[in-house]
């Protein structure tokens, strides 16, 4: 009795783990200001999905307005990475921040997309990938980061399990209004 009963509880182990995040956070303990003004810049594409990093970008922003920064200016598209002929990622990143500066921006929000796509197979689940990052322009110093994957049955959405795996990461991200704090 007491073997059928560890069958199922490793059964039950594992049904729970297929559909697990792993979320590795190195996150700055120091609140940050959503008062300021801050920008949401490209987001590399690391991944054979046309486009997944200007999907991340469209569910960031969203993700990042419902924590409430009500400041986000959003990078100019013709500093977009995402496109069929990619230009070098580096000249990108920096022409965004100096932007960013220009514009008086004091966080700016990056980072990249390792994973966007439906596992190949007769399940065909979702997976996602995403590292994120937080950079103070006052001192070019990251204030924050969090990296996380997530995989989705196959009756999940990509963009559902996108979605999950954003709020998860971004529930480290710790802000202060001069309202109200936030977490």
């Amino acid at each position: 009795m007491k073997r059928i009963q560890f069958i199922w509880l490793g059964l039950s182990v594992l049904v729970m783990t297929a559909c697990s995040a792993t979320i590795q956070s190195t996150a700055n303990h120091d609140a940050l200001n959503a008062d300021a003004k801050w920008a949401l810049l490209p987001i590399a594409n690391n991944t054979d999905t046309p486009q997944a990093a200007l999907s991340a970008e469209a569910m960031l922003e969203h993700q990042l307005r419902h924590r409430g920064i009500n400041t986000l200016l959003h990078y100019p598209a013709m500093l977009s990475r995402d496109s069929l002929f990619e230009p070098t990622e580096r000249k990108v990143s920096t022409e965004a921040q100096k932007w960013a500066r220009e514009q008086g921006v004091r966080f700016a929000v990056t980072g990249s997309v390792e994973e966007w796509r439906y596992k190949v197979g007769i399940d065909g689940e979702p997976v996602v990938g995403v590292t994120l990052k937080v950079i103070d322009l006052t001192n070019d110093r990251v204030v924050w980061s969090a990296s996380g994957a997530k995989s989705g049955w196959s009756r999940h959405a990509l963009s559902a399990v996108a979605q999950t795996l954003l709020t998860d990461l971004l529930a480290s991200l710790h802000l202060v209004s001069d309202k109200v704090s936030m977490k």
